[in-house]
């Protein structure tokens, strides 16, 4: 949120000479002004948005103690959650009303995320990287729901748009730093000031841990840091970020290994590096009271390399034992065309390495006009946006046997089928527009669209021994999404509000690559020439009321809200499973699929509320989200590789669940110590892999988190928590493999899943200036 508050003081006259040294105001009347595009500079009333818009700032972060957003999403926002596939606090699936925005490719992206007015999806499959970003950086959060044609590609359930801070922002100096469980340690130091025209902020962060379980350690270095200029009418912010992180997070385990060690890993090590460069010089300039521009330029690159250690589909040949065949019983060949003979060094496992070198430019450009029609408040925002993306992929697996512990030791032979080297450019560009019109002070009406424009060139740089070019080709795509909404006020403290919007993805340069069903990929290695996809559409329906408890109260702040949804996706894109590997398919285009539910919200801060010692807060969500397949075709039966299974209309999509419940407490003594317990449900939810629905749920669960900080002084504060408070043993995600391969016959439940993290505590000091 790019929160913008605008104070109006109403002063009482004097009444008499009496009780002209007895001045008293009215309470300040506070217009909540929210952007309503990924630029600074679109603000409109809150009130007058046709949605229920979340939102975060700083400073709730920091007291709810969050590692990083991710984790404060998935506590304390409603209709989020987030599974631990990977098993690495620095790389989760976001989930919100079932749309997901993850770091590994091959999930369909549906939401879209924006920093400082920037795209953060990166080019090649759309995927987030929630690593790159420090949480001490960001100044507010705002998470965006329905299909918002305004914030582009991939907001088909939702848009998450993040500012950072600035020296006007957070004028202050800080460190702070936290230890405990796992060897997890953190220190940031961040710095901001101003002399009302220049200012500048920084952050530097540093996070290392073992991990909980074997083989886990994470070690993330992040800077980013913003200089600024202001004036009464312009402003400029030059931002500058980069980190060097390096991750483990060694994902789901057999179900039967997990019952003998919790802490077990199934083959190690899952790798992902990442090196980030960001640019960005934003500014506005307000040509007159009535009309703002704003424009924003940026530069960034991203290098993402992985490794990882995997059981085997390769093996002896049946017909000769000398040489080694693939899954498909073909002898294998390496890179140079030998036929690859086969020994101990060579079976049992593979490496599979990929590097992605990502490098993308752009800007933006918008005007708003906030000028009356015919005697009413109306609000013109147009803008226009352009983004180039060049991607350099490449990946290799590389044949290895397995150690004792199921780690891998390569034998320096490379497969030949496996190998890709690909470049791709992605070009887009897009034309957007929203006016909000006050048909009456209560009632108004937005209307809005954007126009989206993608071309996608894919030049393979790696040719096969069969002498055939499968990768290059070239795809565009185009659409203008609408949307439409109401909102009125009913009372003072009571609104409701209604919309309908459009929004779009269109196949990523990593799925129109891997989209044969006669010629499967193993993601994210071996891409094949495919038939092109279809863009996918979602049409969402919403609304609701929302509204204050605050002159009921009588003090303090009660925000509550009420809302139904609905989105359908049309032409979804999924990913097949075929062959033995959890990684091994492709895309296609599945017809229609369906999420809508209810979601009811309350927010409360009440002050003095038993005494004048006690300030207390308290929050509750409640989300019902129903996600089906409205069209039915056919997968892989994930119980027998060699079976068929069909998907029918009405089944639930897995890995989303069908109630999310969260609350928390809190209360704060003296403005000093501050104590609160939160606490999340999740239910039941199918196995990613089992679109059918033919095997048992995984178990939903609950979960109870602690913390406390006691204030010595304005300067200096300690602070703790206790997280899985009641050290629930619980599973957030679930799929399908052979563990038999590598654990032996008796390993033979094919069901894996990503166990939840046991209970841990950490506690920290914080340093202001």
């Amino acid at each position: 949120m790019n929160r913008l508050v605008s104070i109006s003081l109403c002063y009482l006259a004097v009444l008499s000479s009496v009780l002209a040294e007895e001045e008293q105001s009215q309470d300040l009347d506070v217009v909540e002004v929210i952007d309503v595009a990924p630029l600074s500079g679109s603000g409109i009333d809150a009130k007058k948005v046709a949605a229920n818009i979340q939102t975060a700032n700083a400073e709730q972060m920091e007291k709810a103690q969050s590692i990083s957003l991710a984790e404060y999403m998935n506590r304390h926002l409603g209709s989020v959650h987030v599974n631990e596939a990977q098993n690495n606090p620095l790389q989760p699936d976001i989930y919100y009303r079932g749309f997901v925005a993850s770091p590994l490719l091959g999930l369909p992206q549906g939401l879209s995320t924006y920093v400082n007015g920037v795209r953060f999806n990166e080019p090649f499959g759309d995927t987030v990287n929630w690593d790159l970003i420090p949480r001490g950086a960001i100044d507010t959060m705002d998470l965006y729901p329905g299909s918002n044609p305004l914030y582009g590609l991939n907001s088909l359930g939702g848009a998450i748009s993040l500012k950072t801070k600035t020296g006007f922002t957070a004028p202050k100096h800080q460190f702070e730093a936290y230890g405990g469980s796992w060897d997890r340690h953190s220190e940031e130091l961040t710095s901001g000031w101003n002399n009302g025209t220049f200012g500048y902020f920084i952050d530097l962060h540093h996070f290392d841990e073992q991990g909980w379980r074997n083989f886990s350690p994470t070690e993330a270095n992040q800077v980013f840091g913003t200089l600024s200029w202001r004036n009464d009418r312009a402003n400029l912010d030059l931002t500058l970020g980069a980190n060097d992180n390096d991750m483990r997070g060694n994902g789901a385990v057999p179900v039967q290994l997990q019952q003998i060690d919790r802490n077990a890993v199934f083959t190690h090590p899952d790798q992902t590096i990442t090196r980030m460069f960001f640019s960005e010089l934003a500014g506005s300039y307000a040509l007159t009271d009535k009309i703002e521009l704003s424009a924003n330029a940026y530069y960034r690159q991203n290098r993402i390399r992985t490794f990882n250690g995997d059981d085997s589909d390769f093996d002896e040949c049946a017909f000769d034992d000398a040489f080694l065949c693939n899954g498909d019983g073909q002898i294998a060949q390496d890179v140079l065309g030998n036929q690859i003979a086969a020994s101990d060094s060579v079976e049992g496992a593979t490496q599979n390495t990929s590097e992605t070198y990502n490098r993308s430019r752009g800007g933006t450009l918008q005007a708003m006009f906030d000028h009356d029609w015919f005697g009413h408040k109306n609000n013109l925002l147009v803008g226009g946006s352009y983004d180039y993306a060049d991607v350099h992929f490449g990946s290799d697996t590389e044949l290895a046997q397995l150690t004792p512990d199921r780690g891998t030791i390569g034998s320096g032979i490379l497969v030949e089928e496996a190998r890709v080297r690909l470049n791709t450019v992605t070009e887009t560009y897009g034309f957007y527009l929203s006016d909000s019109f006050s048909i009456t002070d209560k009632l108004t009406a937005t209307l809005a669209g954007r126009y989206n424009h993608v071309s996608i060139t894919m030049k393979n740089q790696y040719i096969g021994a069969d002498g055939e070019d499968k990768l290059s080709g070239k795809h565009s795509y185009e659409r203008f999404n609408p949307s439409a909404g109401l909102t009125y006020q009913i009372f003072d403290h009571l609104g409701v509000y209604g919309s309908y919007g459009e929004s779009s993805r269109v196949p990523t340069p990593m799925e129109l690559s891997c989209a044969d069903p006669n010629d499967p990929c193993r993601l994210p290695n071996a891409f094949v020439s495919d038939p092109p996809l279809d863009q996918v559409v979602a049409k969402t329906w919403e609304g609701g009321f929302r509204g204050d408890f605050n002159k009921l109260i009588g003090k303090g702040d009660t925000q509550w809200n009420l809302g139904y949804f609905n989105t359908t996706n049309h032409d979804d894109i999924i990913f097949h499973r075929s062959g033995g590997s959890i990684s091994q398919g492709f895309f296609s285009n599945v017809g229609q699929t369906r999420r809508y539910g209810v979601e009811a919200g309350v927010n409360s801060f009440i002050p003095a509320l038993f005494s004048s010692i006690d300030d207390w807060s308290f929050a509750a969500n409640y989300t019902y989200l129903n996600a089906r397949y409205l069209d039915s075709f056919i997968i892989q039966n994930p119980l027998n590789n060699d079976v068929a299974a069909q998907v029918r209309r009405g089944d639930k999509i897995p890995g989303i669940p069908e109630h999310i419940f969260k609350a928390s407490v809190g209360v704060e003594l003296w403005r000093r110590l501050s104590l609160a317990i939160d606490g999340l449900y999740s239910s039941d939810q199918f196995f990613r892999g089992d679109e059918a629905n033919l095997t048992g749920q995984l178990q939903g669960y609950w979960l109870f988190n602690a913390r406390a900080e006691y204030k010595f002084n304005k300067h200096f504060a300690l602070f703790g928590k206790l997280d899985n408070i009641f050290d629930n043993h619980y599973n957030s995600f679930g799929t399908f493999g052979q563990a038999d391969e590598v654990l032996g016959d008796a390993f033979n439940n094919p069901r894996f899943v990503s166990p939840g993290a046991p209970r841990a505590g950490w506690v920290g000091v914080r340093i202001t200036f």
